[in-house]
């Protein structure tokens, strides 16, 4: 190993270590950003924003026998 450089061999290890965590990390939030985002034309509208007249016709009536 080159007798000049101060730093020891487990730091040089340790650097790289964190090095490919930090890029691990990164990939993770691009991952993250991408499923996360909203899309800005959705085909339907989710199933929670439709009201009562919007379910295609599908009612359910309680009745007593």
């Amino acid at each position: 190993m080159n007798e000049d450089s101060d730093l020891s061999p487990a730091a040089i290890v340790a650097i790289a270590c964190n090095s490919v965590v930090g890029l691990l990390i990164l990939i993770l939030f691009v991952i993250l950003y991408k499923a996360c985002k909203v899309p800005s034309r959705p085909e339907k509208p989710p199933a929670l924003a439709m009201g009562p007249e919007q379910t295609n016709g599908h009612k359910y009536l309680l009745a007593r026998p």
